[in-house]
């Protein structure tokens, strides 16, 4: 089975993000794009990425070989109604939803199991729409396939190969399993976000001193808090049961620390920060996945004219290559501000070798 020809009902941050990463992979295949609104789609035709518009979900869908449905969860079976009609037989359907069960309860009532592979690219941004779309977010992702039962192994073995085409990591997970853990690592962790956030908000001097020292960490951890209200509103709607009862064990938790911190229980904390630590630091070392090992150190520098420049210069005559380099504004090692980035860990050691001979501060993070 080859998919050639395509169809996204919706062309949002990941609709688009997809769209363009099968026009990179495959140039010769043709996309239809649906949406009301033709005009914001200008970008899409203008830059190759679709070759039609169609204004109404209608026969001109009939020709597609895979089909995205990229809209919002709640809006998602409603499409798929109106899209029934025209499909061929041969078409495989599947969505990009952050919530499988809802999308896979419709299919069945549809009768179209044998058509559809839940599909869920853990990937994305704060921002939203084409405009943000880019394929590179796709890069080494995971990207979860949840297919029905009666949809056949072939298909699911070409939404694979798709997958793996354009960068990301497939995995396949039954819709019930996807739920659950998207509701832990994805869906709780937005709603915690937003409620940290709301917590300084509420707490703040009437100086807004918080709002005006908050950075690094905190703005780390509430990066998510700035998503789209209306769309995580949806996810929350639609995967309640599993959000709910892992918010339950969530506010436990936080019952008993509160209760250790309160008490001075002595170890407690210690214990739980290397716990969390050990276990989020085993996130880099897998062979594969969308959290990579980070090779880098933070230095500190005067605040002075040049001092950035001087140690690019350093580094660059010695041929070592800066992936990424930039000053953290939160002095969380001590008085190291600059942060640098390397490809490999020779690169860092060798890096670190260099600038401690020359006297400058370097500190690791382990």
């Amino acid at each position: 089975m080859e998919f050639k020809t395509f169809g996204f009902i919706g062309l949002g941050l990941i609709g688009g993000s997809i769209a363009k990463a099968i026009r990179k992979i495959s140039p010769d295949s043709y996309i239809i794009a649906y949406g009301p609104h033709p005009e914001k789609f200008a970008d899409a035709v203008k830059d190759g990425v679709i070759n039609e518009i169609s204004t109404e979900i209608n026969e001109t869908f009939h020709k597609c070989d895979m089909i995205f449905l990229c809209a919002p969860v709640s809006t998602n079976n409603e499409n798929l109604v109106r899209l029934k009609p025209f499909l061929s037989s041969h078409t495989i359907l599947t969505d990009v939803g952050s919530v499988k069960s809802p999308i896979d309860a419709k299919i069945k009532e549809l009768g179209l199991e044998t058509q559809f592979i839940g599909g869920h690219p853990m990937a994305g941004s704060e921002k939203t729409g084409f405009t943000n779309a880019n394929p590179l977010i796709l890069e080494n992702a995971y990207y979860i396939l949840a297919p029905t039962a009666e949809v056949s192994t072939e298909a699911v073995e070409a939404y694979q190969e798709l997958v793996n085409n354009i960068g990301s990591i497939p995995l396949v997970l039954d819709c019930k399993e996807h739920d659950y853990v998207t509701a832990a690592i994805s869906h709780v962790p937005h709603l915690i976000a937003a409620a940290l956030v709301n917590l300084v908000h509420d707490h703040d001097t009437q100086e807004g001193t918080m709002k005006q020292v908050a950075a690094g960490g905190f703005k780390d951890i509430t990066r998510i808090a700035s998503s789209s209200p209306s769309m995580w509103e949806a996810i929350c709607m639609s995967n309640t049961e599993n959000i709910a009862n892992l918010l339950d064990s969530y506010i436990d938790s936080l019952k008993e620390i509160s209760a250790a911190v309160r008490a001075k229980q002595e170890g407690y904390t210690f214990k739980l920060f290397e716990e969390s630590k050990e276990y989020r630091d085993s996130f880099a070392t897998q062979a594969r996945g969308p959290i990579k090992k980070v090779y880098g150190c933070y230095v500190d520098i005067p605040d002075e004219t040049g001092a950035l420049a001087m140690i690019a210069l350093i580094l660059a005559n010695k041929k070592i290559s800066i992936k990424n380099i930039g000053i953290v504004h939160n002095r969380e090692f001590e008085e190291g501000v600059l942060h640098v980035e390397f490809y490999d860990q020779k690169s860092l050691d060798d890096a670190i070798s260099l600038l401690r001979t020359l006297q400058y501060t370097v500190y690791e993070r382990k």
